[in-house]
């Protein structure tokens, strides 16, 4: 038999759910602030004190009204906050599988891909699902079978909120670890996130492959052409997070692939074959830039990739003479429309140059002593005082190292280190 005081306790809890369940939308918004205010940060065994046993009966009701309402984002923020509390309780594990069996995730998911739905709204749904990946490994494959990757990393792709983006990579790291059944398709899907539009998308996304690198182990080909791509940023953040992605890929099997793509890299199509604008990598923030700027900029980022990754691996940068860099990079410092091409091509040389001796005579010979001396003695800045001239005889030179020169040894007192 129940005591009075649990009795009164039951008659409580009655009366609540059915206040909740007679309100209108305005009246429940009340219920859910006074709910998330008096319940935030409690325990499962503190919930189920406040409910008299019967928390289950509030988040069944919580769970119904969003599958109910989510497409038209009513109270959406409160009602995914309240539900939050019931799946962030600790042990609490109850309540997770409850709002899992009755679909949650997918719900969860539905609500990321639909455009009118405000952002803060997205946040809030990232922030269950990473309540759900971080309960384990069974958690994080149920959201991947969901076909959840997808859904995310187009949220990613396509928010325009930075906070709601952080919280997204929060999600995908956590997917990306301690889950083995699914961590390449993570991986892929934070390669498909490249080539957007959003330059901290970008970033983001760049970051966290850079983090999974250790535990992919290897990375899939495809990767090369959207990694090259985002070279052609504006963004220098951007361009960083992808050169030290580079650099941890160079123990990878896509390292030819990746070599040889950003030796080509330096030697753009010509002017002809440009089209005004490129609308695959504008920033919408930015004014509309003509295709050669952008070629331009990826041209310089490829040149001082190719330097920091010769001055990490003696290896490598045999392997990018092999593949005829010299006469790219000189090819590069030959572009007098855009002076960043030729300071990065210039500091790449200098160091092949200074480190290989087979190849500083053939450079001495192509452009002519004066021309040479000036290089050596200022390469970051030389191509300031270069004419049209002596940037044609670079622009057309003809150097071609031997392979089989290649592979010397460079010399000790120049021998490449970590950057």
């Amino acid at each position: 038999m129940t005591s009075v005081k649990e009795q009164e306790a039951i008659k409580k809890l009655m009366a609540f759910l059915q206040e909740w369940d007679s309100a209108r939308k305005v009246a429940r918004s009340h219920i859910l602030d006074n709910f998330i205010k008096s319940n935030h940060g409690k325990t499962g065994p503190e919930l189920e004190l406040e409910f008299s046993q019967g928390a289950s009966l509030f988040l069944a009701r919580l769970t119904a009204w969003l599958r109910m309402i989510y497409m038209y984002g009513t109270c959406l923020d409160k009602l995914l906050k309240s539900i939050g509390i019931f799946l962030s309780a600790a042990s609490g594990r109850r309540y997770l599988i409850e709002f899992l069996e009755i679909g949650g995730v997918l719900t969860l998911l539905e609500i990321l891909g639909l455009s009118h739905l405000k952002e803060e709204d997205k946040r809030e749904s990232v922030k269950l699902l990473q309540l759900i990946a971080n309960a384990g490994r069974k958690y994080k494959e149920l959201i991947c079978e969901s076909y959840g990757v997808r859904s995310i990393a187009e949220f990613l792709a396509m928010s325009r909120s930075t906070e709601a983006q952080e919280e997204v990579q929060l999600l995908l790291d956590s997917l990306g670890h301690g889950n083995p059944k699914y961590q390449n398709q993570v991986y892929k899907g934070l390669i498909a996130v490249l080539p957007c539009t959003s330059p901290r998308a970008q970033q983001l996304s760049l970051q966290t492959l850079r983090v999974m690198q250790e535990v992919v182990g290897e990375a899939p080909g495809s990767a090369v052409e959207p990694l090259l791509g985002v070279l052609r940023s504006v963004h220098l953040e951007v361009q960083y997070e992808a050169i030290q992605l580079l650099r941890a890929l160079m123990a990878c099997e896509v390292r030819p692939a990746l070599l040889k793509g950003l030796v080509a890299l330096l030697i753009p199509p010509r002017k002809e074959e440009f089209s005004f604008c490129s609308e695959t990598t504008q920033d919408p923030a930015l004014p509309c830039l003509r295709e050669p700027v952008l070629v331009y900029i990826q041209q310089a980022a490829a040149a001082k990739a190719i330097g920091i990754l010769a001055k990490d691996s003696v290896e490598v940068a045999a392997e990018l003479i092999q593949l005829k860099v010299v006469h790219s990079l000189m090819v590069a410092m030959g572009n007098q429309d855009h002076a960043g091409s030729q300071r990065q091509a210039s500091i790449s040389l200098e160091y092949f140059v200074r480190t290989f001796p087979f190849v500083e005579e053939p450079v001495r010979m192509a452009v002519g002593d004066t021309l040479f001396q000036l290089f050596m003695d200022s390469p970051e800045t030389w191509y300031t005082k270069m004419d049209s001239f002596q940037a044609e005889i670079l622009a057309s030179n003809r150097v071609d190292i031997p392979k089989e020169m290649a592979k010397l040894q460079p010399t000790e007192e120049t021998s490449p280190g970590v950057n």
